[in-house]
């Protein structure tokens, strides 16, 4: 930013300030006590700097910032809880719908989000507006643009779990509520006005994009100059691993090649033309342009929290010429975070934005007094490398605790990445992608700059992919919690507020703290039985953390195609937020995708030391096979109902675990009534696990005389009308129900006959699609529920 302008320190500057405290606010809904007391503890060290004005305003602001946040979600989840209820699982719908974001690309389809009026769905009419996210129709579609569309929707499917961040701040801010495939779509009129053309202008670049550059290059091109993610799944995991996945995503470092330098072009082209120089400012005049070029390339490349941030700190600094003021760094971060948190009441969890600010923080307070000691380096190699350097380490460090939400694993590879990548992303790659998509008259001049931007994106790919291939120079983090990044923070700002001297002691004190945090949330649990039903959509996943400590694993969860996988979306993040590396024990119920394809990756990253299965109940096959086969390569012992069947009750971790049926194996029925039954007790207290099992199991349970009784039933089959009878829930008698469901599942799961059969015999039923993670935990006497949401 402006040299000239006086600096000022990001604790001291009131909109810094202010937008910070608006900012925590935001967050307070999603961890309230851990949010409260970092507020409060970095409130009271920097109290003294600030003056009581200054000081009301931020508690206000803090305040404020908390009410509008809580009020944004609630009204949102009041939204998708009524198209849940009007749209309950996947339906054929008609609507006329309005195109409202630039529609993106994505495995080469159009993925596009619109309103919704005059909707229908197989006879169910709802007046809208309803927000849709689609997937499908032409790649010309714009804003403003009116469709009439027919598709098969569903309600958006959010995996909801109390350890693990809330993705409704995220939903909320697309604001779509149903998702799916458009079937048909027909154009009824054509947007106008800028945003139209604007999107125009994107279709066009894209095509022109896939026209001309080598395939390999093209997704990389597109996330560079439109923001689309749409990189392969190695790439990018490459590119998140090596710490380069900047270099693609929109930023301030494109704003400068993109606005910065035609600002500049403008200002020397009008001080050369006698007449304009003489009537206006040609630095004002430029500067003018250059707010609204800022926000109009913003929109253009995707619309980003980071872009977006990137766009309103530059447009600040424009503005601030316009009328002869200087703004200095800080000062006009400060007003891009005001702007953001006011625009979006939830800002701080968007990851794009949290990112962008956190690393202008680290480049501003850190990096800029570090690389000014560089400048008395007369060896220009050596002064590159060191800035280099320290640009790459000032950014990183307020980033790593986001990063370290991402992906377990860091890299001090990325330092070495960054410096080889940096000038092929950015003197090169970049530079050469934003003129082409502007010389698209000029065929010889875009294949040229076309080449030329490849090959960079190309080496900056191969670097990645190194980078991220040197495990010995990458290491394990562990998942940060609320209490954790509060922590941080707090000592952060209580650093950034003492004297030299005293920046040490406050550093080590907030190290302590994390210390005590990380060795407190690495003891087991003991003394309880703790079971967490997983929200991992329609399927059934359980984690039981047993009395003396141990963990054990009840099925995975799944889908039949395969996507998403709550594997690597649900199990393993919560695993590692529980510093889990052994699991004890593994029962896969039966061998169907919505029980057993996030055990996969759950047997890929982490040891297991036993895993019971229906063996001889079907055959070998796909994944089943290959979960037995990832089991004994890690020489776990393998056990299936002849093994499990009779005999005395297991103990485990001081958890009693029976297996109560199929004994034995019932050849020639389907998979689900040959489901593993499990009672798993502490004490007094029992859950009764069922599988997927329906009539048949049921009435074999029934006729072999055990004891069946539970305090909880897991639901047979996801609540379907062909399990949970009314003999076999006598037999059980249990208090709670819990039922495993998705929202958008085909099967009209739960099944009113079967929640009413629960209500006839006073029996509590919760629900994973209106409640996300269920935990029943006992001190084998006393027993208490915890939801990641309250159910409705």
């Amino acid at each position: 930013m402006d040299s000239g302008a006086k600096p000022i320190a990001l604790v001291d500057d009131p909109w810094c300030v202010l937008a910070a405290s608006s900012l925590a606010g935001g967050v307070a809904p999603l961890a309230p006590w851990p949010t409260a007391l970092g507020f409060l503890v970095s409130w009271l060290g920097l109290a003294g700097r600030w003056g009581p004005g200054l000081c009301l305003l931020a508690l206000l602001a803090f305040l404020v910032g908390g009410v509008r946040a809580e009020l944004a979600a609630g009204e949102f989840e009041g939204r998708r809880r009524g198209a849940i209820e009007y749209v309950q699982g996947p339906r054929r719908c008609s609507a006329e719908v309005r195109v409202a974001r630039s529609p993106v690309v994505r495995d080469g389809s159009l993925a596009w989000i619109g309103d919704a009026r005059r909707i229908d769905c197989e006879g169910q009419r709802h007046p809208g507006p309803l927000r849709l996210r689609l997937y499908g129709g032409p790649h010309d579609l714009g804003r403003g643009d009116v469709v009439e569309v027919v598709a098969q929707l569903a309600p958006v499917r959010l995996f909801r779990n109390a350890e693990l961040a809330d993705p409704l701040p995220g939903a909320r801010r697309s604001g779509a509520l149903l998702s799916g495939s458009v079937l048909s779509l027909a154009v009824v009129e054509r947007g106008g006005g800028l945003r139209a053309h604007i999107d125009a202008a994107r279709a066009h670049t894209r095509g022109r994009i896939e026209a001309t550059f080598p395939e390999l290059a093209r997704p990389m091109a597109r996330a560079l100059v439109l923001g689309e993610n749409d990189l392969d799944p190695e790439d990018d995991a490459a590119f998140k691993r090596s710490g380069l996945m900047h270099l693609l995503a929109v930023s301030g470092t494109h704003l400068v090649f993109a606005v910065v330098m035609v600002v500049q072009g403008l200002r020397a082209c009008l001080i050369r033309v006698e007449r304009v120089a003489g009537r206006w400012d040609a630095t004002r005049v430029s500067a003018g342009f250059g707010v609204l070029a800022s926000l109009l390339y913003a929109d253009f490349s995707g619309g980003s929290g980071s872009a977006w941030r990137a766009a309103w700190m530059l447009s600040a600094v424009f503005l601030a010429r316009v009328v002869g003021a200087r703004l200095g760094g800080c000062r006009a971060l400060g007003i891009s975070l005001a702007v953001g948190v006011l625009d979006d009441p939830l800002a701080a969890v968007d990851i794009s934005f949290a990112l962008s600010a956190a690393a202008t923080w680290g480049l501003l307070v850190l990096g800029q007094p570090l690389g000014r000691r560089c400048g008395g380096i007369r060896s220009a190699p050596l002064r590159y490398v060191a800035v280099g350097t320290i640009a790459t380490v000032t950014s990183t460090i307020p980033c790593a605790p986001l990063l370290a939400m991402m992906d377990e694993r860091l890299t001090f590879a990325g330092l070495v990445a960054n410096l080889l990548a940096a000038p092929l992303g950015e003197l090169a790659a970049l530079p050469s992608c934003l003129l082409h998509a502007a010389v698209s008259g000029l065929p010889w001049l875009e294949q040229g700059l076309a080449l030329v931007g490849a090959g960079a994106l190309l080496g900056v790919r191969w670097v990645a992919l190194r980078s991220a291939e040197a495990s010995f120079a990458s290491f394990v983090v562990p998942l940060p919690g609320p209490w954790h990044v509060a922590v941080l923070v707090a000592a952060s700002a209580l650093a950034a507020a003492a004297p030299p001297r005293g920046r040490r002691w406050v550093l080590l004190a907030g190290l302590g703290a994390l210390c005590v945090l990380e060795g407190r949330a690495r003891v087991p649990p003991q003394g309880a039985l703790r079971v967490t039903l997983a929200d991992v959509g329609q399927g059934d996943a359980a984690l039981l953390e047993l009395p003396e400590g141990a963990l054990a694993l009840i099925d995975g969860g799944g889908f039949a195609h395969g996507f998403p996988d709550p594997g690597e979306r649900v199990l393993l993040p919560l695993l590692r937020a529980r510093r889990r590396e052994t699991i004890a024990l593994v029962i896969l119920s039966h061998a169907h995708a919505d029980h057993l394809q996030g055990l996969l990756a759950v047997l890929r990253r982490h040891r297991v030391e036993a895993l019971w299965h229906p063996a001889g109940a079907g055959a070998e096959v796909g994944q089943y096979a290959e979960l037995l086969r990832l089991a004994r390569a890690q020489g776990t012992r393998l056990l299936g109902p002849d093994e499990l069947c009779g005999g005395p009750a297991r103990i485990l971790s001081g958890a009693r675990f029976e297996i109560l049926g199929p004994c034995p194996v019932q050849p020639g029925v389907g998979l689900n009534d040959n489901s593993l039954v499990v009672r798993v007790s502490f004490g007094r207290r029992s859950i009764l696990f069922t599988g997927d099992a329906e009539r048949e199991q049921e009435a074999r349970l029934l006729a072999s005389g055990v004891d069946l009784r539970a305090d909880v039933l897991k639901a047979g089959h996801h609540g379907s009308d062909s399990s949970s009878s009314l003999a076999l829930l006598r037999a059980v008698a249990p208090r709670w129900a819990t039922i495993s469901c998705g929202v958008r599942n085909r099967f009209d799961h739960p099944r009113e006959v079967t929640l009413a059969r629960f209500a006839e015999l006073g029996i509590a039923a919760l629900r994973t699609d209106r409640s996300g993670s269920l935990q029943f935990v006992t001190d084998g006497r006393d027993a208490r529920w915890h939801v990641a949401a309250l159910p409705w």
